[in-house]
């Protein structure tokens, strides 16, 4: 049984991706804090002909993720590509900034990728097979007023990645990023930056990572930006 495991997957990116990887022919597991946009997605997962999983999980809590592997496990085994799409922002100035809004961003956009890792990847590697894919962020290049957190996030969760793939090296699993730019979800709401591109077309990026990107591609941070 061929499994991949998308957190985030309420709506955006995640979503998208949940959809373009049962396409494919690949069973998914959903995961994401929010359990009545997960059915939905359940839904469209379903309606590809594939068999789908819907866990509610917070990935800033490791503890969550652990358990969220274990039920994964029980339902459709290990998975052997991992995408890690969940993400949030908090648009506030850095004088502005609260400690709880800056350690939010932070837990769940990279103590989140690094939890996920440590959790899906040894059973990949076991396998020597698989593929670990976070979509990071054009703001992991730049910095945007009132963005702070996020772009730390996301120049730490690009760091993250480059090491993880170091450590991967020769094991037969890769691990790569990719970077959208201004994509039109409700993250975006509130940002300056018009939108460029629809998540379908990040998600159709982070599938070809995911399952048609050679080995060689590993380390790799891949931008979409838009026409």
């Amino acid at each position: 049984m061929r499994t991949a495991l998308v957190t985030g997957a309420g709506r955006g990116i995640g979503r998208a991706v949940a959809v373009s990887l049962a396409k494919r022919g690949w069973h998914i597991a959903l995961v994401s804090r929010t359990a009545s946009e997960l059915m939905e997605t359940h839904a469209l997962v379903l309606d590809e002909g594939q068999r789908a999983f819907a866990v509610a999980c917070d990935v800033s809590r490791p503890e969550e993720v652990k358990a969220a592997r274990d039920r994964i496990a029980s339902e459709l085994g290990a998975p052997e590509v991992v995408v890690c799409a969940a993400g949030i922002v908090r648009r506030v100035p850095v004088l502005d900034m609260t400690d709880d809004d800056f350690d939010q961003v932070i837990r769940v956009n990279l103590h989140g990728v690094f939890y996920c890792a440590r959790t899906f990847v040894p059973a990949m590697r076991a396998a020597r097979t698989g593929r670990f894919v976070v979509v990071s962020s054009i703001s992991a290049t730049l910095g945007s007023a009132s963005q702070s957190a996020y772009a730390a996030s996301k120049w730490g969760v690009d760091g993250f990645m480059k090491s993880l793939a170091e450590e991967l090296r020769g094991s037969g699993v890769a691990a790569m990023s990719v970077r959208p730019g201004a994509v039109n979800t409700r993250m975006l709401e509130g940002s300056p930056y018009p939108a460029q591109m629809q998540a379908e077309d990040v998600a159709n990026l982070v599938t070809y990572a995911c399952l048609d990107a050679p080995l060689s591609m590993n380390a790799s941070a891949i931008d979409i930006f838009g026409p």
